[in-house]
C-alpha cells in the first residue's frame, strides 16, 4: 500500500458557496485526514495526520467558543 490511498470516510458540507470535503485516508505511511476546499472549480487542501486530529480539534473547539462569545458579546 506504498503509493496507493485507501478512503475510509468521507463527508461534504456546504458553507455558502464554499463545498468542504474530508477524506479520511490511509497509505503506506499511515492515516490522515485530507480536508479540501471547493470555491468555483478551484481546490486547496491541507492535510492532517491522524495522531494530530485531537489536537486540530480542540484548537477548532477554541475558536467555535472564541466565535460564539464575540457573537454574544457584540448583541
Amino acid at each position: 500500500m506504498d503509493g496507493e490511498q485507501k478512503n475510509i470516510k468521507s463527508e461534504k458540507i456546504t458553507v455558502e458557496r464554499k463545498n468542504f470535503f474530508f477524506d479520511l485516508k490511509e497509505n503506506g505511511r499511515g492515516r490522515f485526514l485530507r480536508i479540501t476546499e471547493d470555491v468555483r472549480g478551484r481546490r486547496d487542501a491541507i492535510i492532517i495526520p491522524a495522531p494530530g486530529l485531537e489536537a486540530f480539534r480542540k484548537a477548532l473547539d477554541a475558536m467555535i467558543d472564541a466565535c460564539k462569545d464575540s457573537s454574544n458579546a457584540a448583541v
